[in-house]
């Protein structure tokens, strides 16, 4: 069985930690400061349930709610993860903006998104609670989770659960209660 390609955008402003929650799942180490992101692209191929993934990751540009979307984001692309930091309102306001374009752009009701509240390491510094991530995910009918790419925590869980969203979409994966992770 060869390998499945799926390409993922990982979005959100900037600052909020998208590459460093790619770089901690592709190369598991922390990058803790570095210049902003123009555009990456990272690869891992990955075993969920016994299917091979060969995953190409596109790490943006920080968006914010005036970013022009370039049209390579809505091609080729099997699914977003949408990341906001939990120490930043302005990020939680700026991934809801890009879920509405996303939307517009693609032109589909739903697409395969995974909502990220990354740095749940900083507990004094977080503004935005659980409850109002998981409200905001169940809105967008995506997943959510929250994540620690310094603590690498959640940091798999977001890709794999990614990858989960995009074979429920094509029809591929039943809805099955409980988690495997392999």
């Amino acid at each position: 069985m060869s390998p499945k390609q799926r390409k993922i955008a990982i979005m959100g402003f900037r600052s909020v930690g998208k590459s460093s929650l790619t770089i901690q799942f592709v190369e598991g180490q922390f990058v803790d400061s570095y210049d902003p992101t123009i555009e990456n692209t990272f690869t891992k191929t990955v075993k969920i349930r016994g299917q091979e993934y060969f995953l190409k990751l596109v790490d943006t540009a920080g968006q914010d709610e005036y970013s022009i979307f370039p049209q390579s984001y809505s091609m080729d692309i099997h699914g977003y993860v949408l990341v906001y930091s939990v120490t930043s309102a302005k990020s939680f306001e700026v991934v809801k903006v890009i879920y509405e374009k996303l939307l517009d752009m693609t032109g589909k009701v739903h697409v395969p998104i995974v909502l990220v509240g990354n740095k749940v390491d900083l507990h004094m510094e977080r503004v935005i609670s659980y409850e109002e991530g998981k409200k905001t995910a169940d809105d967008m009918k995506a997943a959510f989770l929250e994540a620690s790419a310094k603590q690498n925590q959640s940091v798999t869980d977001v890709f794999h659960t990614t990858i989960m969203q995009i074979e429920k979409a094509d029809g591929s994966v039943q809805e099955k209660s409980g988690c495997i992770v392999s």
